[in-house]
């Protein structure tokens, strides 16, 4: 026996001469009824329609037969059930090969008169998938669409993120006779209804500002809002250890300055900044297309009622509780018992109430006092003229062992 797993591509009408050949010889042919029926009949062969892995596999082993066909849309090696049912056949020491087919990337890249090579490509097909850290990565994005993550959704993501303006490819029903081509910006397209066979291409984001922590405070749009001085969100992203790939909140977000810094060290993670002045949260967007910080997504609201529909945060940042730091700590760690959370505290009755919260709750909390002082001229001499002391306490709790 030898079992052959053949990309279909598109239609029919895109299959190799290989895969045709192997086709008109198979005693069998399985995959999804969708598949099963665009092919032409055959006298004498039979069909089934099985896609998970283990059934296939059984129709194989059940039918006897010397030549199996199974057959896939698309590419074999593009997010296909290949590679599962591969996993089985060499289990089982199953002779196997495979015969791909284009894929629906190629066929979009065609249909554009685009090369594709320097496409990210992503799949968002039944799988969680987030569209904005793939149009951060430099080059345009390439999504396989499906279930609830359709093109109008991702580009409702990414609109939602102040990157609505980016063109925006979707790819409907490819090779297909009914196939559609749209393009238009992702805000326009998140307002569109697509088919269910539709990927879409999306432009890179423009690239963020990149330096290490600590950004110059006049480089921020601040208007009347309170802001962390640079030497403290400096600080704030060492304590906090921010990694790459983190989910961060930052919870009375203010301006947006240290949302921004922990966005842009957390380039392919998430930073959720909760403010619910209305000043505070025109700065936050502001501050995000300055500089192309287009992870950070603004969360209007108080907490700790705007926490409640946010995902675990790795790390927790308490800028401004408004008296709710107890329930804010309560949220964070109901979601992840061993989030890292440094809360910044001015006042003496702010610093007695943190050290509180986090002895009640079995924290040991690290204090440290930042007293900045800066240089300023002065007739022939340099003054130092001192910032306000501030207090960031952190902790996290020591995970099981």
């Amino acid at each position: 026996m030898q079992v052959t797993l053949i990309g279909l591509g598109g239609t029919p009408g895109t299959l190799t001469a290989e895969a045709r050949e192997a086709l008109e010889r198979a005693e069998i042919v399985l995959g999804a009824q969708r598949l099963l029926e665009s092919l032409p009949a055959i006298e004498g062969q039979k069909r089934a329609a099985a896609t998970r892995a283990a059934d296939v596999l059984a129709h194989i082993e059940g039918s006897r037969a010397e030549r199996p066909c199974i057959v896939f849309s698309g590419d074999t090696g593009f997010y296909s059930g290949a590679k599962n049912l591969l996993t089985l056949l060499r289990e089982r020491n199953i002779d196997c090969r495979v015969l791909p087919g284009l894929s629906s990337v190629q066929l979009l890249a065609a249909r554009l008169g685009e090369p594709w090579q320097d496409w990210a490509l992503c799949s968002a097909h039944g799988v969680d998938c987030d569209p904005i850290a793939a149009v951060m990565g430099g080059n345009p994005a390439f999504f396989l669409t499906g279930g609830s993550n359709t093109p109008a959704t991702l580009c409702r993501a990414l609109t939602d993120a102040g990157l609505g303006a980016l063109r925006a490819v979707v790819g409907e029903n490819l090779s297909y006779p009914n196939e559609r081509i749209v393009t238009s910006t992702a805000a326009a397209c998140a307002e569109m209804e697509f088919a269910p066979l539709s990927v879409l291409l999306v432009d890179a984001a423009p690239r963020p500002r990149e330096r290490a922590g600590g950004i110059p405070d006049d480089a921020f749009i601040r208007g009347g809002v309170p802001m962390t001085k640079q030497e403290v969100r400096a600080a704030i992203l060492g304590k906090l250890a921010i990694r790459p790939g983190d989910t961060v909140w930052d919870v009375g977000a203010g301006t947006g300055s240290v949302s921004v810094e922990l966005a842009l060290a957390a380039r392919r993670g998430r930073v959720f900044a909760v403010e619910y002045k209305d000043e505070a949260c025109a700065l936050i967007e502001q501050n995000r297309e300055r500089f192309g910080a287009w992870n950070l997504r603004l969360v209007r609201g108080k907490a700790p009622e705007a926490l409640e529909g946010l995902p675990a945060p790795d790390a927790v940042f308490v800028g401004g509780s408004e008296g709710a730091l107890a329930a804010i700590v309560d949220a964070a760690l109901q979601k992840n018992p061993n989030a890292r959370l440094c809360v910044s505290a001015i006042a003496l009755e702010t610093l007695s109430a943190a050290l509180d919260v986090f002895a009640a709750r079995g924290l040991d909390a690290e204090a440290t006092q930042l007293a900045v002082s800066r240089a300023k001229p002065g007739a022939r001499l340099h003054l130092l003229l001192a910032n306000n002391p501030v207090f960031l306490l952190c902790a996290q709790r020591e995970a099981a062992t």
